[in-house]
Formats: structure tokens, C-alpha cells, sequence
């Protein structure tokens, strides 16, 4: 079953539909990084990366500030990969779910 953002997980279950968006948008990424032939020098941080955000979810409600960083982290490592883009902005999507981070603040900055 081919799922899309924003659709709900099946009736009954009690994940965070943000979470389930989350996971599936990193696991794609994942599976498109990995077969992705070309090496290029920040694989391996956005495949870290990746993995983070994978454990994120894993474990329910991610923080915010952390969701964030990883995102541009893995932006930064493979923005430039088109062949990534498609995964990487379905990733996008699925971090802003949980929110605009508010304006003026850096998303670096996980002092509140």
C-alpha cells in the first residue's frame, strides 16, 4: 500500500499520524539513499542523520528543535544529489507537520 502525506494511519491505531508521516518520509529517503550509486563526501552524514530522525520516531513524539537540526543537516549533505530531492522534500514535509519553528530563532539554537 502506497501511502502519501497526510493520510492518516489505520483506524485504531495510536500513533501520532505526525510520527507515522515522519517514519515513512525517512525510510524512503533511506532506501533511495542507499541505492543511490554515486558516493559524494556528506553521505555519510546524511546517512547519521537519517538514522537519527529513524530513531526519532521509533520513539514516539521527537523534539522539535532536534527534528530540525537533522533536517538541515541531511538538507545540506545531499541538497545538491537531484536525484534525492523528491525523498528529502517529503522529509521536509513530514518535520513541518510538528510545527513552524518561530520566527526570529535560529533552528540551531535549542536554547529556549
Amino acid at each position: 500500500m502506497v501511502r502519501s502525506l497526510g493520510q492518516r494511519p489505520v483506524t485504531g491505531s495510536e500513533e501520532d499520524p505526525r510520527v507515522a508521516e515522519l517514519r515513512i518520509a525517512v525510510s524512503r529517503l533511506r532506501r533511495e539513499l542507499a541505492a543511490h550509486p554515486a558516493e559524494f563526501p556528506d553521505r555519510a552524514i546524511a546517512e547519521d542523520e537519517l538514522a537519527a530522525l529513524a530513531a526519532m520516531a521509533a520513539g514516539g513524539v521527537p523534539e522539535i528543535p532536534r527534528l530540525r537540526r537533522s533536517l538541515l543537516l541531511i538538507a545540506g549533505a545531499i541538497g545538491s544529489v537531484s536525484a534525492l530531492t523528491r525523498g528529502l522534500t517529503e522529509v521536509r514535509k513530514a518535520v513541518e507537520l510538528f510545527g513552524e519553528p518561530p520566527r526570529g530563532r535560529r533552528v540551531s539554537d535549542d536554547r529556549a
